[in-house]
């Protein structure tokens, strides 16, 4: 992480709008049902994961590898870190060094740990429909018998992932009714403290099911987690991604305009050159096709976007001067939403994939 701001590009993150977010969250929620907020890859790109003020306000937080984990504790979190996904044998001494509970659901995990004798705190993860990773219905007896024979693993949970809870509850509800058989199955054999298996849209869609523990994600943040989101809970974005107008220059018709030539000026234009390309985020798909928000005005992108600038034709932008602000995504004419559309792509992706030399900037 970039400790000192210096350079003309940030991501702007507003800490006040995340814990909006999470009142607004709270209100889908029984007054037992605990948030595990889940912060994984640098909570989705924003950092927030690294801000101790934040995290430190829940039980128990989640991230998707063992080394997310450790960072965690080296910033200094003391309580419960969830790794979602069954790590590898090899980081078991990683995992029982800095307290970590994990998520398990294969036989072969299992037997390694075994062998090692080794103290374990996990969750089973219960395969319902998301065709991934878990244990499915007809093996759970068995994976069962395999937990009993290994006293040095402490059940302390069960889990599920709903892969369509933002537009097919039939199938959401299909899976909900296999995960209510495994909880049954798991309780007659363990004593479990959590069971969890909604996100962000089952949060929102599905709070009958909400157990004594939800993972919200996407919205924590601030965006849409699927369709008609919007109406249903009141977010506040919590990023802005902008750089600065750092050369303007004017140029004939006829003129080309960065790699491989891909535009050709049809006028005498303006062309202003952004510090920030496809290294810190930025896709390059967005060639041609892209616009960033220039004193309240959308400007397109001109060109391939480069390594680390793309260009803008700002011959339309008024009194447009060195030093303007660009807003990638401003919230308002520009959404993250807007451009994961012009990529084919989700808002997860454009949030969680902003480049680490990309300073984050908390306000």
């Amino acid at each position: 992480m970039i400790d000192k701001i210096t350079r003309p590009t940030v991501l702007e993150v507003n800490l006040d709008n995340f814990k909006y977010n999470i009142e607004q969250i709270k209100k889908f929620l029984k007054p037992q049902t605990k948030i595990m907020p889940v912060i994984k890859a640098d909570g989705y790109g924003t950092y927030i994961n690294t801000r101790l003020d934040i995290v430190n306000n829940f039980d128990i937080v989640a991230v998707a590898t063992v080394d997310e984990g450790i960072n965690l504790r080296k910033l200094g979190y003391k309580k419960d870190i969830f790794v979602l996904n069954q790590p590898y044998v090899s980081e078991i001494e990683k995992i029982v060094e800095n307290n970590l509970i994990i998520g398990i659901c294969s036989n072969e995990f299992l037997d390694e740990v075994k062998k090692k004798k080794t103290k374990l705190i996990v969750h089973i993860e219960i395969e319902t429909g998301m065709g991934r990773t878990g244990v499915d219905l007809n093996n759970l007896d068995n994976f069962i018998d395999n937990l009993k024979e290994n006293p040095n693993i402490k059940i302390e949970g069960i889990y599920s992932h709903l892969s369509s809870a933002d537009e097919d509850f039939e199938y959401t509800n299909m899976q909900l009714e296999k995960f209510e058989e495994a909880v049954k199955k798991v309780r007659k054999n363990f004593n479990i403290k959590y069971i969890h298996c909604l996100a962000s849209n089952g949060i929102i869609n599905f709070s009958n099911y909400q157990y004594n523990l939800v993972r919200p994600g996407i919205i924590m943040y601030g965006y849409k987690s699927g369709k008609g989101i919007e109406e249903k809970i009141d977010l506040k974005p919590t990023c802005i991604l902008k750089s600065k107008i750092t050369f303007i220059k004017e140029v004939d018709e006829n003129t080309s305009i960065s790699y491989g030539r891909r535009f050709i000026s049809k006028r005498k234009s303006k062309i202003a050159t952004v510090p920030i390309g496809y290294a810190d985020g930025v896709k390059r798909i967005l060639s041609n096709v892209g616009e960033v928000v220039i004193n309240n005005k959308k400007a397109p992108i001109i060109g391939s976007i480069c390594m680390d600038s793309f260009m803008v034709d700002v011959t339309d932008i008024k009194d447009v001067k060195y030093g303007d602000d660009v807003y990638i995504w401003d919230n308002k004419l520009i959404t993250i939403e807007d451009i994961a559309k012009k990529c084919d792509t989700i808002n997860y992706e454009i949030l969680s994939t902003i480049g680490r030399r990309v300073p984050r900037n908390f306000i």
